[in-house]
């Protein structure tokens, strides 16, 4: 019997490289970052919910429908994911005030938008409210480990001292203000209007937080900065 030709084997031979589509370098790179995107999500919203202390890392496991193992393979530990969560969040207040573009507005409209959005990203970003009001409890212990944390409050500083000074030498600033009592004054409102929404409401029968307030609340912050800023009070 004639022996038939054998099939091409497609084992490959020694020495050769075989590239598996989907399979490089970037592309596992791309899912390990998308990977850790997604725990962080879900880390912000347990670390929220029950603070340092209460957050379980085997429930965001549970909820990732991961391994508690493969998310410590990428933070380390609990208060390495804790920490991560807390960059980020800040990170994402820093993107916020660096799309401001200074330069194009004049001093008032500049520090009136730099309020307002300020305003807008506490009111659309309620964990970062809790996340914040938990790192205080800790008396900022995590924060003080981070180094990416370390100078990230420069660049805000920077852009309200850029709008202070324009406002000084258009004579539309006429009080010797300082940045960091600047930020202050527009946070103070922001943060307290929702990490103080429930005392608030149950001592003073009004929700801070209810739509019927939200325009007038956002405009008066506006107004509170560019005020003292115009001397008023003085």
């Amino acid at each position: 019997m004639t022996s038939q030709p054998a099939a091409a084997s497609h084992v490959p031979r020694s020495g050769t490289t075989v590239r598996v589509p989907g399979s490089g370098t970037s592309e596992r790179q791309r899912d390990a970052e998308r990977t850790k995107a997604e725990i962080l999500e879900v880390a912000q919203q347990e670390f929220a919910r029950h603070g340092y202390a209460g957050a379980r890392v085997d429930e965001i496991a549970a909820r990732m429908r991961t391994t508690k193992r493969m998310i410590y393979y990428y933070f380390g530990s609990k208060e390495r994911l804790y920490i991560a969560v807390l960059e980020k969040a800040y990170a994402e207040v820093r993107e916020m005030e660096r799309a401001i573009e200074v330069e194009h507005l004049a001093p008032v409209e500049a520090i009136r938008a730099l309020a307002e959005l300020t305003f807008d990203h506490h009111d659309l970003h309620r964990d970062f409210i809790k996340l914040v009001a938990i790192e205080n409890i800790h008396q900022a212990e995590h924060i003080r480990k981070s180094e990416a944390l370390a100078g990230l409050g420069t660049p805000v500083l920077d852009l309200i001292s850029r709008i202070l000074d324009a406002g000084t030498a258009s004579g539309d600033f006429v009080t010797e203000a300082d940045a960091i009592d600047v930020h202050m004054l527009i946070s103070s409102f922001c943060f307290f209007r929702v990490a103080n929404q429930h005392t608030f409401g149950a001592l003073f029968g009004r929700d801070m937080t209810a739509p019927e307030h939200r325009a007038r609340l956002r405009a008066m912050v506006g107004d509170a900065v560019v005020a003292y800023l115009r001397g008023a009070g003085a």
